[in-house]
Parts: C-alpha cells; sequence; structure tokens
C-alpha cells in the first residue's frame, strides 16, 4: 500500500473547483452558429424574388408577340413558302426577344436594389434563377398569344396564294440568357456604385507620436 503523494512545498492537492469546465466539456467561448434564422431569412427572400421575377417573364411573351416582326408566308396546293426569301424576319423575332430580355433584366435588377440596397451572392442566385425562368416563360407565352405554329392546317384556312404570319419561333435559344446576364450585371453596377461601403480602417497617428529630441551636443 503505497502513501499518497504530497505537493511539493507542503502546498495541498488541488481540488477542482465546482465552476472550473471538466476537460470533456465543450470549450466556454463555443457558441452555435448565430447564422442560422440569418440564413433562413435570405433564403426565403431569394425564392419569393426569383418567383416573382419569374412570373413577370409573362408580361415579356406579350410584348414580344405584339412588337415581333411577323413572317409571311404563302401556299398553294401542295407546299408552303416563304413570300419573302431574302426577309429577315426570323432574325428580327430574335433580336427583338434580346432586347425585351436586357432591358426586363435591368428594370428588375434595379426593382431589386432599390427595395434592398445590397448585393450578396444569394440576391445574385436569386435574379439569374428569377430571369432564366422569366425568359423561358415569355417565350412560351409569346409563342402561345402568336400564330398558330400548325402552318399546314392555317395554310388550308387561308387557302392556295393568300399570305398568312408564320408561326413566332426563337431560333437563337441563347437569347434566353439576355435576361440572366443583364440583372446580374446591373446589379453588380449599382451595388459598386449606391451600395453600403465598408469601413475605412483607422490608420495610426504616426504624427501625434513625442518626437525625441536630438542630443545636445557639447
Amino acid at each position: 500500500m503505497t502513501a499518497p503523494q504530497t505537493p511539493p512545498d507542503g502546498q495541498p492537492p488541488e481540488e477542482p473547483h465546482p465552476s472550473d469546465p471538466h476537460p470533456s466539456d465543450p470549450a466556454p467561448d463555443a457558441a452555435p452558429d448565430g447564422g442560422g434564422p440569418e440564413r433562413a431569412r435570405e433564403l426565403r427572400e431569394g425564392v419569393l424574388i426569383a418567383l416573382l421575377v419569374a412570373l413577370s417573364g409573362a408580361l415579356l411573351g406579350v410584348l414580344w408577340a405584339w412588337l415581333a416582326p411577323r413572317i409571311p408566308l404563302i401556299a398553294d396546293t401542295h407546299n408552303v413558302y416563304l413570300k419573302n426569301t431574302e426577309g429577315e424576319e426570323a432574325i428580327g423575332a430574335d433580336g427583338t426577344f434580346v432586347l425585351l430580355g436586357l432591358a426586363f433584366g435591368v428594370v428588375t435588377a434595379a426593382a431589386v436594389f432599390f427595395f434592398r440596397r445590397r448585393g450578396g451572392i444569394p440576391l445574385v442566385v436569386s435574379l439569374a434563377a428569377g430571369g432564366l425562368l422569366g425568359a423561358a416563360l415569355g417565350w412560351l407565352v409569346g409563342m402561345w398569344l402568336g400564330p398558330t405554329p400548325d402552318v399546314v392546317a392555317h395554310a388550308r384556312q387561308v387557302g392556295p396564294g393568300v399570305v398568312f404570319d408564320g408561326p413566332l419561333r426563337l431560333q437563337a435559344k441563347g437569347a434566353l440568357l439576355a435576361w440572366p446576364i443583364a440583372s446580374m450585371l446591373t446589379l453588380l453596377a449599382l451595388v459598386g456604385l449606391f451600395g453600403p461601403r465598408d469601413p475605412e480602417p483607422e490608420w495610426p497617428e504616426w504624427s501625434a507620436r513625442p518626437q525625441q529630441e536630438p542630443p545636445a551636443g557639447d
């Protein structure tokens, strides 16, 4: 049987204080992540913004069906032909869609920045996703409001030798990216020009330090 060891200098053994943390306990300064509610709020706002932006694509479709140039077609008893073989109406329809997409991208990004007054990755992603969905919705709405896509039935309805409008189509599918690209660039520009500024660092005042006087000469 061995005797208990006594600490040097005759000091009594140290007993753990009730308030001291146990070694297995987490550090006292370890706190749960406080950004959870903030992230959830930003996620909800991002989904709402993307949904509202996407729904505004219906207006783009209405304007596209109204402003896009028509493609004149003519038919005989067997086939359907372009009335103007060198016409640029199909390119004009794509160009109209691109211009409308750019305008909607600028307007939606400016409206969101006006209400939020800040940027951030969630906001940029929401605008990009909403713009892409809005462009797709505008494409579908425009084709639905335009002339019927059944060219053969339309030609039979009007009769041979009668000019009629061809269906409204988007030849270059890359035009769908005009809206989200314009939204992201506009938001970044607005944040850079009018967004909140980071506080400037405080530089030490070197002039406030006392200057050492030179030693007096002999």
